[in-house]
């Protein structure tokens, strides 16, 4: 390369660098107004946020299953042949309310022929206590004799229950489901007919992390919601809680009952959770007001001219904002942009304070896994 083009080259490369150095200079110099605070005598325009006071509500969040408050497979006691379906999916029934009917001639033609025999054996006994109060009898034989009259209505009772076995029931109120079997259909006592669930209340049952083992109780307020009705909640209260915590997944069994006067709910419904676990006071500032750095936590504290970089003690954290439990006073103000420019004692600028919205207020108290 001749000596001619160096030094063209050289002269290229320096007014690069002169005019890299002019437009950096002149750009950060625009985003700052002169003053004469510390950080190089510039003002720094910031946006702040006041710290408040509010009420907040300890909750728990989990993802859980509705259950029926009974529900069964709807089996016949007997073998046999349906002749009558009686019930309709979807119905509501009674406890008792006959569902189905097995064919019953041979059952019936069976009682008939015991209460015959009862009734012959109840004649005899008679005659024989009549005698024997003339002593035209023995004793022996009026024993004898209500005995067989014993067992006579035995099988009496044994055949009318045979015959009521034919009747399939309710055994409690309920809604029953879809008819597996069909007019006709020969069934046994592992054929499922149908089932039937008690829906008046439902069983919502969840998991909960090991670390709220200690703060639940049965009585404690439960909200759930599902996507299938969105502009519904359905309150309930938290019921039964597993006396064990399972060893792999380290979370425990939880139950909730919620009333369903209008059975909306169904069985096997996936639904959100939520349980208040109790109120306090807190002080609340917006989450990107923090600034972490390794295992501690700062803010920076707006005075009237310049920034405060103070630790702070966090609490817990929802919808973008954070507790602050030791550092932080309610009422002051904490700066929100402008962060990654700052330094403690920095000089600053900025208007009117942005309010925190009063729906973000509901922390919970852990994150559930």
């Amino acid at each position: 390369m001749s000596t001619v083009r160096q030094i063209l080259l050289s002269l290229l490369l320096l007014g690069g660098a002169v005019g890299g150095y002019y437009f950096y200079h002149h750009l950060t110099a625009a985003s700052v107004i002169p003053g004469d605070g510390k950080g190089g005598g510039r003002t720094i325009s910031v946006e702040v946020a006041r710290a408040v006071r509010e009420t907040v509500r300890d909750r728990a969040e989990a993802v859980g299953t509705t259950l029926a408050n009974q529900a069964i497979e709807v089996v016949s006691l007997a073998s046999g042949r349906i002749t009558e379906l009686l019930f309709e999916p979807g119905q509501a029934v009674e406890a008792g309310a006959v569902l189905a009917r097995l064919d019953d001639a041979i059952e019936e033609a069976d009682l008939d022929e015991a209460r015959a025999m009862a009734k012959e054996a109840q004649s005899a006994l008679d005659r024989a206590r009549r005698l024997r109060a003339s002593n035209n009898i023995a004793e022996a034989t009026v024993v004898e004799l209500e005995a067989a009259a014993a067992a006579a209505q035995a099988r009496v009772d044994r055949a009318a229950r045979r015959l009521e076995d034919r009747l399939v029931r309710a055994p409690f109120d309920g809604v029953v489901g879809i008819r597996r079997v069909d007019l006709g259909a020969r069934v046994d006592n592992d054929t499922v007919i149908t089932t039937l669930d008690d829906r008046s209340r439902m069983i919502v049952e969840f998991m909960l992390p090991e670390f709220f083992y200690g703060r639940i109780q049965p009585g404690l307020e439960v909200q759930a919601s599902s996507t299938s009705f969105p502009d519904r909640s359905f309150a309930g209260t938290l019921t039964s809680i597993d006396t064990r915590v399972d060893v792999t997944s380290r979370a425990f069994r939880v139950r909730a009952s919620l009333p369903n006067p209008d059975l909306l709910l169904p069985a096997g419904l996936f639904v959100l959770v939520d349980i208040t676990l109790g109120e306090r006071d807190a002080v609340i500032v917006p989450e990107e007001a923090v600034v972490s750095e390794a295992d501690r936590s700062f803010v920076y504290v707006a005075g009237p001219e310049r920034a405060e970089r103070r630790l702070v003690e966090l609490g817990a954290r929802s919808l973008g904002v954070v507790e602050i439990e030791n550092g932080l006073e309610a009422g002051e103000l904490v700066v929100t942009s402008g962060l990654q420019r700052l330094r403690d004692g920095v000089a600053i600028s900025y208007e009117a304070p942005k309010a925190i919205d009063p729906e973000r207020i509901a922390l919970p108290s852990g994150d559930i896994g």
